[in-house]
C-alpha cells in the first residue's frame, strides 16, 4: 500500500531521536497543519489528556490533548501538530489500528507517524531512520535500513536547521533529489 502523504520515522533504538525528528519537521512545516501519530506495542497506563477514540481487541487509539507533559505526544502538540493520535497496538493488529486512525485524518494532509513496524506494510512518501551513538536499548531494524529515503544521526540533528524534505500536491518528497 502506498500512502504519499505519510512520513514514517523509525529508529535504531530507544532515545535515538524519533520524536525529536518528528517535532523538528512539525515545527518546520507548521503552516501545513500536520497530523501526527505515535504507535507503540507497549500497553502501559493511559495518562491524563488522552481521549479514547477507538478500542478493540488488540489496540486502543487516543487523541492527545495534554500539552503539559513531557510525553512524546505532548511534545508533538507543542511543536505545532494540528492533531496527535496515540495508539497502543499488538503487532498483529498494527495495520488494522493504523487504518482506523486514518479514518480521522483527511486524505490530503501531511501525516507523520512514529512506527518502525508500519514500514513493513506501507510505502510512505518519505521514510526516515534515526540513529544515535548513545542508544539505551537497540532495536533490530536491519531489514528496514535498506529502505530509508533519508537517515539521520541524533547528534547531527541537533546542528541541522531544517530537514531536506518537502510536502507538495499531497505528498512528502526528498528535497535532495
Amino acid at each position: 500500500m502506498i500512502i504519499p502523504n505519510l512520513l514514517i520515522i523509525a529508529g535504531t533504538g530507544t532515545k535515538s531521536g524519533k520524536t525529536s525528528l518528528a517535532c523538528k519537521i512539525i515545527e518546520q512545516f507548521k503552516s501545513l497543519n500536520i497530523y501526527s501519530i505515535k504507535i507503540t506495542p507497549h500497553f502501559h497506563e493511559t495518562t491524563t489528556g488522552l481521549i479514547s477514540i477507538s478500542e478493540k481487541e488488540g489496540y486502543s487509539i487516543y487523541e492527545e490533548t495534554n500539552r503539559e507533559t513531557s510525553k512524546d505526544t505532548s511534545r508533538m502538540l507543542n511543536a505545532g501538530a494540528y492533531k496527535v493520535y496515540f495508539a497502543k497496538v499488538w503487532d498483529d493488529q498494527l495495520l488494522t489500528a493504523f487504518n482506523e486512525i486514518m479514518k480521522y485524518i483527511p486524505s490530503d494532509v501531511p501525516v507523520i507517524c512514529e512506527s518502525p513496524a508500519l514500514r513493513n506494510f506501507i510505502e510512505p512518501g518519505i521514510f526516515l531512520i534515526m540513529t544515535s551513538k548513545t542508544i539505551n536499548k537497540h532495536k533490530n531494524i536491519k531489514h528496514l535500513q535498506a529502505l530509508p529515503h533519508l537517515m539521520f544521526e541524533l547528534e547531527e540533528l541537533e546542528n541541522t536547521d531544517s530537514i531536506p524534505i518537502g510536502f507538495e500536491d499531497g505528498r512528502w518528497y526528498n528535497a535532495l533529489m
